[in-house]
């Protein structure tokens, strides 16, 4: 799994108050921020720089895949053998998957793609999960319905 190399940033409350007011609204302007948070227009746009650069947080277009005609979503669970890091970074790079962690538990990787098509999803455990070295095991859970996904889980 890649480290993050960048150092880590404190955050004092007013970086913690912009990234809630992101999370409520990513498109919500630096001006009505500064007036939630105190500071000028200018000083929320640096602040929300440091934190981009600090990887702190993302600013991006969460999307539906199904509307965006990929048929199927899944998580696959993924045992190895041998070191788990490697294995991860390899799945990592495939173009269909979207998420990848390295867990404790009955896997050592949870792995969620997205595809066009039943054939399609096959495609990508059996010739790109399944064939990397060290995978020994798979298991493929389609998604049927999403009841709930947020981002908004505040700050500490």
């Amino acid at each position: 799994m890649a480290e993050n190399p960048r150092a880590p940033l404190t955050l004092d409350d007013v970086s913690k108050a912009i990234v809630e007011q992101l999370q409520q609204d990513g498109r919500r302007s630096y001006a009505a921020i500064g007036k939630v948070v105190g500071l000028s227009e200018a000083a929320v746009r640096q602040r929300v720089q440091r934190l981009v650069d600090a990887g702190v947080m993302q600013i991006v277009a969460v999307t539906d895949p199904m509307e965006l005609g990929f048929a199927r979503q899944a998580m696959v669970g993924v045992r190895v053998s041998g070191p788990v890091p490697p294995v991860a970074d390899q799945i990592a790079e495939l173009p269909e998957v979207d998420y990848v962690v390295v867990t404790a538990g009955s896997f050592d990787i949870l792995v969620e793609l997205v595809a066009e098509s039943d054939d399609h999803l096959l495609e990508i455990v059996s010739s790109g999960i399944r064939a990397v070295d060290g995978v020994t095991s798979t298991e493929t859970f389609m998604y049927l319905g999403l009841r709930k996904q947020t981002y908004s889980w505040g700050v500490r």
